[in-house]
């Protein structure tokens, strides 16, 4: 009992560097632990191309984005197509009323717009639900980019998630609750796309 008294009162007491040490970093299971102070410097993202640049892979087509949307829905889709031309990048969009050529038939003009068009925006409504010619347009798009490489943007608004097309169950879609945050979110998501095309478009030349 003595010899062990002795070896505890005997026993190393840490140094005061020691004891700073342990006192300001966190515990760790391993023998070497990550701080940001010691970590390596990060890699910067680089920077965002500019889609509007001459020769930018974005001027391939004719259109930005094509707005799929039942005829009940016009006037929602007349503001985010104000909206969408109005910001900085000039979102050239595809309106079918106001864009297709009169005469010519209406199969004809939706696959052409989306053939000519980077993005396509389906405004999902119980009106669109309910419109073959938007299912029609719908799986043309699908047909287009198969591989749902961002494309295809589905956004939801008064519908049920039940009611989600089965078609699109691959894809995530924007839930339009409040208008603003929607059209936001959609701007967003097309200057993605444009931005992914233009940079892999570059990374191929290089």
């Amino acid at each position: 009992m003595a010899g062990w008294f002795r070896r505890l009162l005997h026993k190393r007491k840490p140094s005061s560097a020691e004891s700073t040490r342990s006192s300001s970093s966190p515990p760790s299971s391993s023998s070497s632990s990550w701080s940001p102070a010691s970590s390596p410097r990060s890699i910067r993202p680089s920077p965002a191309p500019d889609i509007s640049a001459a020769g930018s892979a974005r001027w391939a087509k004719s259109y930005d984005v094509c707005i799929c949307h039942s005829a009940g829905d016009l006037e929602l889709v007349l503001e985010l197509v104000s909206y969408l031309e109005g910001q900085p990048e000039s979102f050239r969009c595809f309106l079918q009323p106001r864009d297709a050529a009169p005469g010519s038939a209406v199969v004809t003009e939706l696959c052409d717009a989306v053939q000519n068009s980077h993005t396509w925006v389906m405004l999902i409504t119980p009106g669109f639900l309910g419109d073959p010619w938007c299912r029609y347009q719908m799986h043309q798009a699908l047909a287009e980019a198969p591989a749902a490489n961002g494309r295809a943007i589905p956004v939801l608004k008064d519908v049920d998630r039940r009611d989600y097309p089965k078609e699109l169950r691959n894809l995530y879609y924007i839930y339009m609750a409040l208008k603003e945050s929607g059209f936001q979110r959609i701007r967003d998501t097309v200057l993605h796309y444009l931005q992914e095309l233009c940079r892999s478009s570059v990374s191929r030349m290089e």
